[in-house]
Parts: structure tokens; C-alpha cells; sequence
């Protein structure tokens, strides 16, 4: 199937972050599938989309269900034939315990969605990237996961309250995640798809219980950019809008 429209997947999209990452793709022409794991909240979310006039599809999407992201991919296939940008957005929220409480179990649950769904999906979905002619993959991170903002001592990052309220799971969770970010980036360089990661910044979402200083809008526009990047764009970074941010 030719497809001149192109075509984005968004996990983690009937809410939040993602809803307005699928929601400003659309705006560009995109199609969107809007990925979550409930089909009740992911298609209502899809519908308010549409009642906009934009493109967004909903696809039944729970990164940590292998047969989920099978699905998903072969229903892209048989739509569009091929995807132009996946925008891991799917992630699991701060437990505020401390790091010598929190069980391992607990840290295990937290990567299940934030690490290991993101490879899943990536590899289940690079075929269809690689039909792109400039395939864009960008992973939602965190400046949580920063090692030199956590452990810079001049910062409050670097404190014993900052460790609690933040919390184990979350925060080494984005850190892998950007690792993840270089690895995939640095199979990927000879080819047309770039790979980076991106904090929103600090975006009310019911991840912090709304405390956050920056709108939904806001948030999504840097991963909004590096989705559209053109091939001078960089691969393998850590980006905010203010640019680059230290690993």
C-alpha cells in the first residue's frame, strides 16, 4: 500500500502527555494511532480527537503484553503499511518510598513498562520504521534519570529527600531508558531513523497528582520536534526545549 500521509504510533496516548503528542501530530497531517492498554478510555480519547477534525486512530496497545504489540503491529501493516515515528510514551509512575525499603519487586513492575515495554515495542515496530524513508523514534525520559543532575552535589537532586521523593524505580528507570536511547541510536546511525530521548519537563499529570508547572502543551512540543526532525537532526541525545541535557 503507498501512503503519502505520514504515520506516527504513540503509546500511552488516552491521556496526558501522550493524548497531546497524538493531538499536535495530528495537527501536522499525521496519522495517528493512539496506543493504550484500556479500549474503553483509548477510544474515547481517539474519538475526542477526531470530533477535531484530526486523524487518530485508536489501537489496543499494553507495552508489557507481547501479544498487545504483535497486534498492534500488524494492524498498522494491514492499515498504512509502514510507521514514520514511534513516540514511546507509556510509563509507570514514582513510588516515593525510599531506595533501602522499596522491594525489588516493586523496581521490576516500574521497568516491566518504562524499559522493557519500550524495547518491545521498538523492535516490534522497526520493520515498519525501516519503510520510512526517515524513520523517528523518540522515548519519553526524564531528567530524573540523569546521572549528573542526580549526583551533582550542589543540587537538591542529590539529596536524601530527593532520593525518597522521587524514588528508585522511576528515577534508574529513565537512566536505562536512555541507555537503551544510545543503543538503539547507534545500530540505527547508517540508516535514515534517529533515535532520541526527551524530558517534557516538569508537566501536571496525574503522574504527580497535577503538581506540575507546565502545561500538557508545553510538554509535548520538544517530542512533537524531535518526531518531525529533518535529516540533519541529531540521533542518539537527551534533549528538553532548552536542548541537550547531560547524561
Amino acid at each position: 500500500m503507498e501512503m503519502t500521509t505520514k504515520v506516527a504510533l504513540v503509546t500511552g496516548a488516552n491521556k496526558g502527555i501522550g493524548h497531546e503528542i497524538s493531538r499536535q501530530l495530528a495537527g501536522l497531517g499525521f496519522t495517528v494511532f493512539a496506543g493504550a492498554r484500556d479500549p474503553e478510555r483509548g477510544e474515547a480519547s481517539a474519538t475526542r480527537l477526531r470530533e477535531e477534525g484530526l486523524d487518530v486512530r485508536f489501537v489496543a496497545l499494553d507495552v508489557t503484553k507481547t501479544t498487545t504489540i504483535l497486534a498492534a503491529a500488524q494492524l498498522i501493516e494491514a492499515q498504512v503499511g509502514r510507521l514514520d515515528v514511534l513516540v514511546n510514551n507509556a510509563g509507570m509512575g514514582i513510588l516515593r518510598t525510599p531506595p533501602a525499603v522499596l522491594t525489588a519487586d516493586d523496581v521490576r513492575a516500574v521497568y516491566e513498562t518504562n524499559v522493557f515495554g519500550v524495547i518491545a515495542v521498538t523492535q516490534s515496530m522497526l520493520p515498519l520504521l525501516e519503510r520510512s524513508a526517515a524513520g523517528r523514534i523518540v522515548n519519553i525520559s526524564s531528567t530524573l534519570g540523569s546521572l549528573a543532575a542526580a549526583s551533582d552535589p550542589d543540587r537538591d537532586t542529590s539529596s536524601a529527600a530527593y532520593a525518597t521523593s522521587v524514588g528508585l524505580a522511576y528515577s534508574t528507570s529513565k537512566t536505562a531508558l536512555n541507555a537503551v536511547t544510545i543503543c538503539f541510536a547507534n545500530q540505527l546511525r547508517d540508516t535514515s531513523i534517529k533515535v532520541n530521548a526527551v524530558c517534557p519537563g516538569h508537566v501536571a499529570t496525574d503522574l504527580n497528582g497535577f503538581a506540575g508547572k507546565r502545561t500538557v502543551e508545553q510538554g509535548a512540543r520538544e517530542p512533537v520536534r524531535l518526531a518531525t526532525l529533518d535529516s540533519e537532526g541529531p540521533t542518539g541525545g537527551f534533549f528538553d526545549d532548552a536542548g541537550p541535557k547531560p547524561w
